[in-house]
């Protein structure tokens, strides 16, 4: 697995990057070295910010944990992709049989049973052409979190949604 370490704003030392680039080659034996791991680093007011995210061919996996010490956030986003991976390894092996850019034989079980998903409510609705400003009033005024719409400006589907600081964040579809 390929790692790209990038810092938000600061620039992260030497032995930071290297002490990642250790840790993530414990997730090496489940990936082939076609995959790439992005981490970035993010110095925020009180401590620091890591975030992690493996696209393994149309599985992903990612990570955010919030810590005093970077080194420290580094381990716990370790441990929460690893048992990310753990959680759902059963349907992970079904998914990727036969396929050579993802190994789950390795993984450790899980210590908890494996939790069934299950669909709880299902909900069709006319997607409407409007623009990004028009989305996020639509979802203030439904009081929700999220909401998918027709962007009038890319003839896309696209899902405007409440970030944790409060912003918004756009997500936007390709074929």
């Amino acid at each position: 697995m390929k790692t790209n370490i990038t810092g938000k704003n600061y620039t992260p030392s030497d032995k930071l990057k290297e002490t990642i680039e250790k840790k993530f080659e414990k997730l090496d034996k489940y990936f082939s070295n076609e995959i790439t791991g992005n981490v970035m680093t993010i110095k925020e007011k009180g401590g620091y910010k890591v975030e992690a995210t493996i696209n393994a061919k149309g599985t992903i996996f990612r990570a955010e944990v919030k810590a005093d010490d970077p080194y420290d956030a580094v381990d716990r986003v370790i441990d929460k992709l690893s048992s990310q991976m753990s959680k759902f390894k059963t349907k992970l092996q079904k998914k990727y049989k036969g396929h050579k850019e993802v190994v789950f034989a390795d993984l450790p079980e899980y210590d908890e049973p494996e939790e069934e998903i299950h669909v709880v409510k299902k909900k069709k609705f006319e997607l409407t052409p409007m623009t990004v400003d028009e989305a996020i009033v639509q979802m203030e005024l439904l009081a929700h979190n999220f909401f998918v719409f027709l962007n009038i400006e890319t003839d896309s589907v696209n899902v405007v949604y409440r970030r944790d600081d409060k912003n918004y964040g756009v997500l936007e579809t390709t074929y």
